[in-house]
């Protein structure tokens, strides 16, 4: 058996370059599929009421719990609309995920009793972020996308 010639290896590697070049000019499909990914394990922590790093969320006050119309069971959600409002979004700077609502903010960070209005004392309930686990997760994506797995 012979060995390949450095030629032949050359062209090879040059065809494989030039196929990640190709891949890397159009990342929306690579962008969708973070995206979608993210929209799930968000969409899984909330059914499990824990933050990016695998802690629960902070319980609701029981004066809130109790006059709560709907959802009292459930942290961050009286209609659901802050986790029906996660999104992603992409341009040919990158990728963004989140919620345009402006409360998603105080939910996650919390709020002081001084704040306007004065209900915003709440506790900091981390919701939006990736942990560890998905950082991996996104390098497979990633390597997958330019491997054409």
């Amino acid at each position: 058996m012979t060995k390949p010639s450095l030629l032949a290896e050359l062209t090879t590697i040059n065809r494989q370059l030039k196929d990640v070049a190709d891949k890397i000019s159009n990342l929306q499909p690579l962008y969708d599929q973070i995206g979608e990914y993210l929209l799930t394990v968000h969409h899984n922590r909330w059914r499990l009421q824990q933050s990016p790093q695998g802690l629960p969320w902070q319980p609701l006050a029981s004066n809130y719990k109790q006059r709560k119309p709907v959802n009292q069971q459930w942290i961050l959600v009286l209609n659901d609309h802050l986790r029906q409002s996660l999104t992603y979004w992409y341009d040919e700077q990158g990728l963004a995920f989140g919620t345009a609502l402006e409360y998603g903010a105080i939910h996650h960070y919390g709020g002081q009793q001084d704040m306007p209005p004065h209900l915003a004392a709440i506790p900091a309930r981390p919701w939006l972020g990736v942990s560890q686990d998905d950082i991996s997760e996104i390098y497979d994506i990633l390597g997958d996308f330019l491997m054409d797995k």
